[in-house]
């Protein structure tokens, strides 16, 4: 099997089960919001770990590598092919298609809410009954966005076709990985940790979420900073932003203390793509702030630390005025110590990746979508405790909205003993190596 495949056979038996429960989740998930939808990409973490652990003991190179990449790759598709005819359990699909559409017609999709009569001449019956919040919000998508959405809309206008741009979009974060792998020295079959990630392949193959275009920039970002090309960084970087805005979060990890060159090409992208929008005037930022509002993030609903804090102290009703502050300042310290840092030179992989952690467990995202960002750094750094962090992210689904303290001690919890634990055997294992260096000296 292994001359054939590349794998050995608990691989490829953990490959079969990930397999058949997609192959089960696809038939069985077809409807909005199904909280099933969290079950089986539950499930299929038993067989996603024990594949995670084998391949992370893989040694670089060798004979079988290329066969295992192609078999890993070859089942990540697999799983795609069986998720895209899925029904999406997520409706923001139908907004990007909508604002596709809008564009199609010459109008500046921030002007108009899609209940508005300037656009009734683009409503149908496939798509404009299910766009979210069409009565009172306008699109919340940044510019990079809405030229996704209207390049693929200029193909077809169908939720399959939109899911199938989505997986081309994560064949271009994968090979962005394969590249940063072999930079690295390290096996090119750890891009299974990403492309057999239960939640990346529900997010992006089954619902379409725009945000693995996010991931793809970001990763062309890092690439292009191991490559030493600052201004391509840039870019990239600005053109992630501008998708979702979370890479931005991670920006400091690509750039080298006192290069103007990454900072000035991503404002620059920043202003090109802005610019076809710039007629909608403040509307531009589209309905981003009530989102944050609907979201209850002013008052901290569903933010782990600050549903923690609230069970241990009283606090008044106001105090999360404080919580905003406080978390920007832990990031700008985090930002600080990837830039002052002394680091190999090229793309700060674990800067960006702590960066990331830390900005997801700040803000608690209350879907299970905004935790994939982080899935593409395990390929570089296993950390366990972050493993279970993506993985239990899909229990979400059948959370409360927003998740009560209890439900998201389920995802943190864990994960806070698991990062902990880890970092104590790995300052351990340094300690025993300093003192076995020394004897030997």
């Amino acid at each position: 099997m292994k001359r054939i495949t590349g794998l050995d056979w608990p691989l490829i038996a953990a490959a079969t089960c990930l397999l058949a429960l997609a192959a089960v989740g696809g038939l069985w998930i077809n409807s909005f919001d199904d909280p099933n939808a969290g079950v089986i990409p539950l499930l299929q973490t038993v067989p996603y770990a024990l594949a995670v652990w084998l391949v992370v003991k893989l040694p670089p190179g060798g004979a079988n590598e290329r066969r295992a990449v192609v078999t890993i790759l070859v089942v990540a598709a697999a799983m795609r092919l069986m998720m895209l005819p899925g029904w999406p359990v997520s409706t923001d699909i139908y907004r990007y298609i909508w604002d596709g559409r809008v564009q199609a017609a010459g109008i500046n999709p921030y002007l108009y809410l899609p209940v508005d009569e300037a656009l009734v001449t683009l409503r149908d019956g496939a798509i404009y009954p299910y766009i979210n919040r069409a009565h009172y919000a306008p699109t919340i998508y940044p510019p990079a966005s809405q030229i996704v959405f209207f390049l693929i809309t200029r193909i077809s206008e169908t939720e399959l076709a939109m899911k199938a741009a989505m997986v081309a979009f994560e064949g271009l974060a994968i090979w962005a990985i394969l590249q940063l792998l072999a930079a690295r020295g390290l096996s090119r079959a750890r891009v299974l940790i990403y492309a057999w990630h239960p939640l990346p392949l529900w997010e992006f193959a089954h619902s379409g979420h725009i945000d693995i275009a996010a991931i793809a920039f970001l990763m062309l970002a890092l690439l292009a900073a191991e490559r030493r090309s600052p201004v391509l960084a840039g870019i990239a970087l600005g053109a992630g932003t501008l998708v979702k805005y979370f890479p931005i979060a991670a920006g400091p990890a690509l750039y080298k203390r006192w290069d103007w060159r990454l900072p000035a090409a991503f404002l620059a992208t920043i202003v090109v793509l802005y610019l076809p929008y710039i007629a909608a005037g403040p509307k531009v930022l589209g309905f981003l702030g009530s989102y944050l509002r609907e979201e209850g993030f002013e008052r901290g609903a569903g933010i782990f630390l600050w549903q923690l804090i609230g069970t241990l102290a009283p606090l008044r009703g106001d105090a999360f005025a404080f919580y905003a502050p406080a978390a920007a300042a832990i990031m700008a310290a985090l930002a600080l110590l990837v830039i002052m840092r002394e680091r190999r030179p090229g793309a700060d992989i674990a800067g960006a990746m702590l960066l990331a952690v830390a900005f997801t467990i700040l803000s608690s995202p209350h879907y299970a979508w905004y935790f994939a960002w982080l899935v593409p750094f395990l390929c570089f750094y296993p950390v366990v405790g972050v493993v279970y962090l993506t993985c239990a992210a899909s229990s979400l689904y059948f959370a409360h909205w927003p998740p009560t303290v209890g439900e998201s001690a389920l995802i943190y919890g864990p994960c806070a003993v698991l990062l902990i634990a880890e970092l104590a055997w790995r300052r351990r294992q340094k300690m025993e190596q300093r003192h076995g260096d020394a004897i030997a000296a």
